[in-house]
C-alpha cells in the first residue's frame, strides 16, 4: 500500500504537482497512516485531459469489446475483493464484514453493467410514413465526473462508474480525501483488466478539485453523493455550467412501527439499521416512530440487544467500528448532550463505553434516546452517527404526517403485519425508497437508487435503468432511402400521411 496515495491519471500513478497534502487516518488508532495529495487546478486538468483524449477511441469501441473488459474487471474484482475490504476497514473503520457487504452491493452494479449490450438498445419504428423509418441511438456523453463520499469508498463510486464506462464514457473520479485508497485500487485493477489508459482516472483533492470539475468545460456530467447542503451546491453550480447533474443528499430516515408489528424483528432491525457502519449511512434508520402502546416494550428489547454489541477495531470481529475522524466523533457526541438539554431521555449512552481497541481511536458507542422532540436539532439534523432516536405517536396518521413533514425523503420503513396498512403507507409516504418490514430498503442493482425532496437534486437516480438515461444521450434518426418512385419538391411541414 502506498505511503502517499497517488492520483491515477492516464493509466499511471502520479503525485501531481501540488505540494498540498492531507492526512489519512486509521480511525481505530487515531494515527496518521498515509498522506494524500490535494490536487491543484493543473492536476485536475490533467485528469480531465486524459479522459478527453481517451474518449473518441473508447466511445467508438464495440459493445463486444467494452463488455469483455467489464467482465474481466468483474472477475478480477471478485477474486481479490478481500484486499479491498481490508483497505476500507483500515481507512474508514467499518468492520470487515460490513466492508464485505459494501463490496457485494457494488458488485451487483458491476454485474448489471456487464449487460450493457442489452441495456443500451435503442428503439425502431418501421414505415412511420411511406418509406420512412425512425429509430433512436444511445450514445455516450464524453467525460463524466464522480464525486464520492467517505462512508462508502467502494460502493458509491461503483454506483456510477461501471455504467458510465460500459456506456462508452470516460471518467474522472474524485473520492473522499478521508479514505482515498479504494479508488486507486479499483483504477489499477481496471487497467489490469484491459481498460485503455485515460478511460478511468482518479484525482484526489478538496473543494478546489471539486470546483474545478464543476466548472470545467470538458466535463459533461457530475454524479455526487454527500450531505444536502453540498448536494445542492453541486447541483446548482454544475447546472449553471451546463452539465448534466445527479446529486444525492442527506437523510433522516424514519421507521414507523405499528402496534401489530413483531417487536423482536423490529428490535433486531432497528439495531442493525441504526448502528451498522457506526450510523455513517445515508440509509441508516435514525428515528423510530413508535405507535403506542409499543414504545416501552420496544425500547427494552432494543436496549437488551445493544448491551451485546462490541465496539472496537474492525479487524477484531467487533460489531461496530470507530467514526471516520475525531472531529466527526465529537460532533456526533455533542448531539447526546443536546438531547439531555432539550429534555429527552438518554436510555443508552455511547460516550465512554468500554472499547475493544486502541484508546486513541475515534470511538463512540451505540446510543438510544427516547422522547426526542421534533423541535430539537437532534431530530432535525442528519447526525450521521450511531444515535437512534425514538418518537412516540398515538396513531398511524400522526406517524405518517411526521415522516412527510421532514425536509428529507430518502428512505423509510414500516413494520407491521397488516397488509392493508403497508399498502396504504407505500402509497401515502413522501419518500423515494420504502421498506416493508425491511429496515434499509436499498434497491437491487436493476432498480434505481435515490430519494425525494432535499435528499436528491436532479432528474435521475443512481444505477439501474436511470444510469442508462443519465450516462447516454438519445439521438433520433428519421431515415428514407430513395427509390425511383420518389416525388418532387414539397415545402410544407413534414406530415405522416401514410
Amino acid at each position: 500500500m502506498y505511503s502517499t496515495i497517488p492520483h491515477w491519471i492516464n493509466g499511471a500513478a502520479t503525485e501531481g504537482d501540488s505540494p498540498n497534502r492531507g492526512d489519512v487516518f486509521n480511525p481505530a488508532t487515531g494515527a496518521v497512516a498515509r498522506t494524500v495529495p490535494l490536487a491543484s487546478v493543473a492536476d485536475v486538468n490533467a485528469g480531465v485531459a486524459a479522459a478527453k483524449a481517451a474518449f473518441p477511441a473508447w466511445g467508438n469501441t464495440s459493445l463486444a469489446k467494452r463488455t469483455a473488459v467489464m467482465f474481466a474487471f468483474r472477475e478480477l474484482f471478485n477474486a481479490r475483493k478481500d484486499e479491498l475490504a481490508a483497505i476500507i476497514t483500515a481507512e474508514h473503520g467499518k468492520v470487515l464484514s460490513d466492508a464485505a457487504g459494501e463490496i457485494a452491493r457494488g458488485l451487483e452494479v458491476l454485474d448489471f453493467a456487464c449487460g450493457i449490450a442489452q441495456l443500451s438498445k435503442g428503439e425502431y419504428s418501421e414505415n412511420v410514413s411511406t418509406g420512412v423509418d425512425v429509430y433512436s441511438l444511445q450514445q455516450p456523453l464524453g467525460v463524466v465526473s464522480i464525486i464520492s463520499p467517505f462512508n462508502f469508498p467502494a460502493m458509491v463510486p461503483m454506483w456510477f462508474f461501471p455504467m458510465a464506462v460500459a456506456a462508452g464514457n470516460t471518467v474522472v473520479l474524485k473520492p473522499s480525501e478521508k479514505d482515498p485508497s479504494s479508488a486507486v485500487w479499483m483504477a489499477e485493477l481496471f487497467t489490469e483488466a484491459g481498460l485503455p489508459d485515460g478511460v478511468f482516472n482518479v484525482v484526489h483533492g478538496d473543494k478546489l478539485a471539486v470546483d474545478t470539475l464543476l466548472e470545467h468545460p470538458d466535463v459533461a456530467s457530475v454524479s455526487f453523493v454527500g450531505s444536502t447542503p453540498i448536494a445542492k451546491y453541486i447541483y446548482e453550480t454544475a447546472a449553471h455550467h451546463g452539465k448534466r447533474v445527479q446529486a444525492l443528499g442527506g437523510a433522516k430516515n424514519h421507521m414507523l412501527v405499528l402496534p401489530d408489528a413483531d417487536l423482536d424483528l423490529v428490535a433486531d432491525s432497528a439495531v442493525n439499521a441504526g448502528f451498522g457502519s457506526a450510523g455513517e449511512r445515508c440509509m441508516a434508520v435514525s428515528v423510530v416512530v413508535a405507535v403506542e402502546p409499543v414504545a416501552d416494550e420496544l425500547i427494552a428489547k432494543v436496549s437488551e440487544r445493544m448491551a451485546t454489541l462490541r465496539t472496537g477495531d474492525g479487524t477484531r470481529g467487533c460489531d461496530m467500528g470507530p467514526l471516520i475522524t475525531e472531529q466527526h466523533r465529537d460532533k456526533v457526541a455533542s448531539y447526546i448532550e443536546l438531547a439531555e438539554t432539550d429534555g429527552a431521555s438518554v436510555v443508552v449512552d455511547g460516550r465512554g463505553i468500554e472499547i475493544d481497541g486502541d484508546a486513541n481511536g475515534f470511538w463512540l458507542g451505540p446510543t438510544l434516546i427516547d422522547n426526542v422532540s421534533t423541535d430539537s436539532d437532534v431530530y432535525k439534523h442528519e447526525i450521521f452517527g450511531p444515535v437512534l432516536s425514538v418518537i412516540r405517536v398515538a396513531t398511524y396518521e400522526e406517524g405518517l404526517e411526521l415522516i412527510n413533514s421532514s425536509q428529507y425523503g430518502n428512505g423509510t420503513a414500516i413494520f407491521t403485519n397488516d397488509g392493508g396498512a403497508a399498502r396504504r403507507f407505500q402509497r401515502e409516504v413522501e419518500v423515494g425508497m420504502v421498506g416493508i418490514n425491511v429496515p434499509i430498503p436499498v434497491p437491487v442493482a436493476y432498480f434505481s437508487f435515490g430519494g425525494w425532496k432535499d435528499s436528491a437534486f436532479g432528474d435521475t437516480k443512481a444505477y439501474g435503468p436511470d444510469a442508462i438515461r443519465f450516462f447516454t444521450r438519445q439521438k433520433a434518426v428519421t431515415s428514407r432511402w430513395l427509390d425511383p418512385s420518389h416525388g418532387g419538391i414539397n415545402l410544407g411541414f413534414p406530415q405522416n400521411n401514410g
